[in-house]
């Protein structure tokens, strides 16, 4: 696998003031190419920083970029740097800035022109390289069978020149990237299960988790991809999402609308995330009818006809509270499926028997009657976030459960 190594130059990255994009952005294209980036420098500027640094990336990696320091102020080091490297003075090559400064008006040339010796130079046996989009020339050359390329920081300069000068470089491999994306579980639980693929040298997983789901990205030989990819989903079966599908509110929309069904919501805890998180999916009205929001034990009796003794004798954060709110969902939307929410997100209403955190779920409806129960850590709005996430796990498997209509 190709390898590269990625640098980039800025007091103003370090500090804050600027995030770096550049790297971050090459550093995926060259992925999905099917490369291997080994490492990502972000330096601060200087004269000798690049030449400290250089002689024990050079023959390393088959390719080097450089981001940033080769304008006309003075604390634009690069082009120096890569001087004092190269043991190679600096050189105006006329001819290629001409070239830039041709698409210039006049007025603006004169004050480029007096940039010359600094945007226009280049260590003497580099190439350079024109800058489509800007005013500065880039700078290439090969050492010890390492590429190096060095671009403006700018980023719509960087990426032209990229494009320009990498295009043999960034054509994109078919299979040497897959991901999978998986619900319901937790990283530390995940990570046991594929434990023989992370262990395997000819492959790179690397394990995203968030909001409700797990990414495994798989990287390496398409036909290791493949296999691994098919493995995965093999070990955890139900609960990796289609390929290309990014959320599992979208997955439980598209099985809904598949399997002809409807989905409602009762929410007390959630406070409508639930309802949000599928309403954020274009096309949602096609299968999800509403959420009601019964925060108060009024609501909960008057709206989803949650019987006053069930309140009173089991509470309102119950197995049978959550049950009834998923059978008043049902009807009040005529839905096909329904789902509750209730719990206590905190920070007060605890108890030794329902700690803050405990949340109960109800499900009605075609997928067979159901409840299940957690509790959660952390402040309110993670209890909340967390019930959200582990409603919509519910509700897609019980979607799955179904039997198409």
């Amino acid at each position: 696998m190709k390898s590269a190594i990625l640098i980039a130059l800025g007091d103003e990255l370090l500090s804050g003031i600027r995030q770096e994009r550049n790297c971050g952005w090459l550093a995926n294209r060259l992925t999905l190419s099917g490369w291997k980036v080994l490492r990502i420098d972000i330096l601060p500027d200087g004269p000798g920083v690049l030449q400290g640094l250089l002689p024990s990336y050079i023959g390393r990696a088959d390719l080097i970029i450089i981001s940033g320091g080769l304008g006309p102020t003075h604390d634009d080091c690069t082009r120096a740097s890569l001087s004092r490297y190269l043991k190679a003075p600096l050189i105006i090559d006329t001819e290629a800035y001409a070239k830039i400064l041709s698409r210039y008006p006049p007025d603006m040339r004169r004050n480029l022109e007096r940039c010359a010796d600094t945007q226009g130079s280049l260590p003497e046996g580099t190439r350079p390289v024109h800058n489509p989009k800007g005013s500065a020339l880039g700078v290439a050359f090969i050492k010890e069978g390492t590429r190096v390329y060095a671009f403006p920081g700018v980023p719509t300069e960087f990426r032209a020149m990229a494009e320009q000068e990498l295009s043999a470089d960034l054509v994109e491999s078919n299979g040497c990237m897959r991901s999978v994306v998986i619900a319901g579980w937790a990283e530390s639980l995940l990570k046991d299960r594929i434990s023989a693929l992370t262990e395997d040298d000819l492959l790179q997983i690397t394990i995203l988790p968030s909001a409700g789901t797990v990414e495994i990205v798989v990287r390496g030989e398409p036909s290791k991809v493949n296999e691994a990819t098919l493995q995965i989903r093999e070990i955890f079966s139900e609960d990796c999402l289609p390929e290309g599908c990014p959320s599992v509110a979208e997955d439980i929309l598209r099985l809904a609308v598949a399997k002809g069904l409807t989905i409602s919501c009762a929410e007390s805890c959630t406070g409508g995330l639930l309802g949000a998180a599928l309403t954020d999916v274009p096309g949602s009205s096609d299968s999800f009818l509403g959420s009601a929001v019964c925060y108060s034990n009024e609501a909960k009796r008057n709206i989803l006809h949650v019987p006053v003794e069930i309140i009173t004798e089991f509470g309102a954060v119950s197995r049978e509270s959550a049950l009834y709110m998923a059978r008043g969902a049902l009807k009040q939307f005529s839905s096909s499926v329904a789902i509750s929410t209730t719990g206590i997100a905190g920070p007060g209403g605890g108890s030794a028997e329902k700690p803050v955190g405990t949340v109960w779920f109800g499900l009605a409806g075609a997928c067979e009657e159901s409840t299940a129960m957690n509790v959660f850590p952390g402040d309110r709005a993670h209890v909340r976030a967390w019930s959200r996430n582990r409603a919509l796990y519910l509700l897609r498997k019980a979607v799955l459960r179904v039997n198409a209509q």
